[in-house]
């Protein structure tokens, strides 16, 4: 399937959930870089498409857990890209956080990404993703 073909299923997906009454909502796959998410977000908000947004954002984990799971699921885990992400393909053994990619939609997200939250995958386990959570939103005051 292409890329225009992508945009016109989600399109259609929408519609037929908003004809049945209900409130469509949009769950990502969890990713590493947080350009390909806020580009596509503003061609989600430039094709019509106001529906509210989930960004898919990988828990703390493991580094191998994390490039595990992305080589399962398909998600592109190229060197630039897991460093933008704060891990070294060198230094397979450390853990990481979602730190970057959370300060960077902080930063970055505007009022031209329309209604969009975080949702978390807690590949390094649930209590560990809830204790990052806490411990982010602590630090930063939110």
């Amino acid at each position: 399937m292409n890329k225009q073909q992508c945009w016109a299923v989600l399109e259609e997906k929408i519609a037929e959930i908003e004809r049945r009454g209900m409130a469509p909502l949009i769950v990502t796959q969890f990713g590493f870089d947080p350009d390909a998410f806020l580009g596509w977000l503003k061609e989600l908000r430039a094709r019509g498409m106001d529906t509210p947004v989930r960004i898919g954002i990988p828990g703390p984990a493991g580094i191998k857990t994390l490039l595990r799971f992305a080589a399962r699921c398909g998600v592109g885990a190229s060197t630039s890209v897991m460093a933008k992400y704060g891990i070294s393909i060198t230094n397979l053994l450390g853990s990481a956080g979602p730190e970057k990619l959370v300060d960077s939609f902080a930063a970055n997200l505007g009022d031209g990404h329309g209604r969009v939250r975080l949702h978390y995958y807690p590949f390094g386990g649930l209590p560990r993703t809830v204790e990052w959570i806490a411990d982010y939103n602590k630090r930063h005051a939110i």
